[in-house]
């Protein structure tokens, strides 16, 4: 039988393992040479054991990243067996069969052995901006017809082993991406994030001993365990439903997209289910993934927790096989992310009834505009690629306004490219960036504000475009909250007048063409009319709201001076109370 855990030593590991991940984070966002990585912060970095549970993610990682990193290791442990990794290996992987992904999301990893017994595993999950096919950017999104069209499909393949690169992998992953210096460079970079965490652990196990090290993780996954069944066993026992859509899946544009989350409380177990879901789609907006309902649950039971294995254990999650979200391959998944932001906001809406004073309005509920443009720059004749995630609205609170321009639930820590680096390395202009007025619902507390982002292009190229699925179930308002506006894409070409909605991924455009990525705003949380007039007033004032729209919809009158007119407003929200139904 082993000593009990003395609580300093369990303290000093239980802030380690995190720290190591979070030293792996640092060491990639240095390291790497791809925007996404040292700008944007697409990647997690994470500590596994053997089993593929979850020892640690560094603090901000990607949050959709979560679900989808001890199936790797399940997966690479069938393949090799225990005996089949050895140190010095490294292996690389981004296959949908397994983790349901855009390919774009390429894992490394390398076993760590402790005294010749395999412990452990480090991971990074790292966004490329090309693997090959139609994958420049983020993918071909919806409109991708199978993994194959959208890029190199890299299965469990062992680039490194023992140490020995293996030059025929490697050549035919440079010869058949269209950026080898910045994508093999983010290749050695998530190896470099690897080994640091190897020496890091070997600090640890070396100081404290083997037995010590997996107590302590033992008792952090069950005490982790426990705080998250404290907070669900507080919520009424019952069942919990709710739905949402997206327009349609970009390929068939007159047919919605039901997303739909039952979820069962008894006692300290939760229970979510996705059933009910669209089943597969021949679109790319499939997934394999069960971040939809962790992320979910993280955010309901232990937002500010770090994150290991003891956050889900209590979790029950049903999707079943050819659901949109347990998609089966190959069918496509190039804009996987598409619908999982939703998903997590359609679980959290459900719970609103148990938890009214915790659950906010929904959220932009997609992965944020993202900026692509791409193509050869015609003096150096070298590509170039643009990438940025622009932020959304955030519903509403019970307690404040939600936030402006912020991703989505499922990013962590991603933000979008500083303007400098974008046209310093790019050739384009970014005319604007600002908040949308009028965009987030009105509510006692408003929704967050989305944002418009004008880029000119300076050169031919092409755009990406995402499909906008969601103007039929804009980001919804709670407890008599509005809506906020949603989320589009406009293109005006030279020697047109007007801005007009745009589509299609890959699509051409000429010199001095302007693009607009409009995010959509937050939900209201409450009665407009309870919303204090001064907080109106000064929403007025800082341009996030029109007069007309703090008129009719909150009931405040605005002059044209911008001065508030208190008695006006007395009247008219009285009036505007006395002509609503009972």
């Amino acid at each position: 039988m082993s000593k009990p855990l003395d609580p300093v030593t369990l303290e000093v590991i239980r802030n380690a393992l995190p720290a190591i991940a979070n030293e792996m984070a640092a060491d990639l966002q240095r390291t790497s040479y791809n925007m996404m990585i040292y700008e944007v912060r697409d990647y997690c970095t994470a500590l596994l054991n053997p089993k593929g549970e979850l020892i640690s993610q560094n603090v901000g990682g990607v949050s959709h990243f979560v679900a989808d990193l001890g199936v790797i290791i399940v997966d690479g442990m069938k393949r090799y067996g225990a005996k089949g990794f050895k140190p010095g290996d490294v292996i690389i992987t981004n296959h949908q069969a397994v983790a349901g992904q855009h390919l774009n999301n390429i894992v490394i990893y390398t076993p760590y052995f402790h005294q010749d017994e395999l412990l452990m595993f480090s991971m990074v999950r790292a966004h490329w901006i090309d693997v090959g096919g139609t994958s420049t950017g983020f993918g071909a999104g919806a409109t991708v017809a199978d993994p194959w069209l959208e890029g190199l499909q890299l299965d469990q393949l062992k680039i490194y082993r023992e140490g020995e690169l293996d030059e025929t992998l490697y050549r035919v992953i440079k010869d058949n991406i269209r950026f080898p210096e910045s994508s093999l460079g983010d290749l050695k970079s998530q190896m470099a994030a690897c080994r640091l965490a190897g020496r890091r652990v070997d600090e640890l196990f070396n100081k404290y001993g083997r037995d010590t090290i997996l107590q302590a993780i033992d008792i952090i996954f069950d005490e982790t365990e426990r705080k998250c069944r404290n907070v669900v066993e507080k919520l009424p026992d019952g069942v919990y439903e709710a739905e949402a859509a997206m327009d349609n899946d970009g390929v068939k544009r007159d047919e919605p997209v039901p997303i739909h989350a039952k979820i069962t409380v008894s006692g300290s177990d939760m229970t979510i289910d996705l059933s009910k879901c669209s089943p597969e789609r021949k679109a790319g907006i499939n997934s394999r993934t069960y971040a939809g309902a962790r992320v979910a649950y993280k955010a309901l039971t232990g937002p500010l927790e770090p994150v290991n294995e003891g956050s889900f254990r209590a979790l029950k999650v049903v999707i079943p096989e050819g659901n949109i979200m347990m998609a089966r391959f190959p069918a496509p998944m190039a804009g996987w992310s598409t619908i999982v932001p939703t998903v997590v906001d359609t679980i959290v809406r459900a719970l609103a009834p148990a938890m009214p004073d915790r659950v906010p309005a929904g959220h932009h509920g997609l992965l944020g505009g993202t900026v692509v443009f791409f193509g050869v720059h015609p003096k150096t004749m070298r590509r170039f690629v643009i990438q940025s995630i622009e932020g959304g609205g955030w519903g509403g609170r019970p307690y404040e306004d939600g936030e402006p321009a912020s991703v989505s639930v499922c990013q962590g820590d991603v933000r979008n490219g500083p303007i400098e680096s974008i046209e310093m390395k790019c050739p384009v202009l970014i005319e604007e960036r600002a908040l949308r007025r009028d965009s987030g619902g009105a509510g006692k507390y408003r929704g967050g504000i989305g944002l418009d982002v004008r880029v000119r292009n300076l050169v031919e190229g092409q755009w990406n475009f995402e499909q906008t699925r969601r103007s039929m179930c804009p980001p919804w308002g709670l407890w008599g909250g509005q809506a906020g506006d949603y989320n589009e894409y406009l293109l005006r070409q030279p020697g047109e007048n007007d801005f007009a909605i745009a589509y299609g991924n890959r699509r051409t455009v000429p010199v001095n063409s302007e693009a607009i990525v409009r995010t959509g705003g937050g939900g209201g949380w409450g009665d407009p009319l309870e919303r204090d007039a001064q907080a109106v007033h000064a929403d007025v004032i800082a341009e996030l709201v029109s007069r007309e729209a703090a008129r009719d919809e909150y009931g405040v009158v605005i002059h044209p001076d911008l001065s508030l007119d208190a008695p006006a407003t007395a009247r008219l929200r009285d009036e505007m109370r006395g002509g609503r139904p009972s």
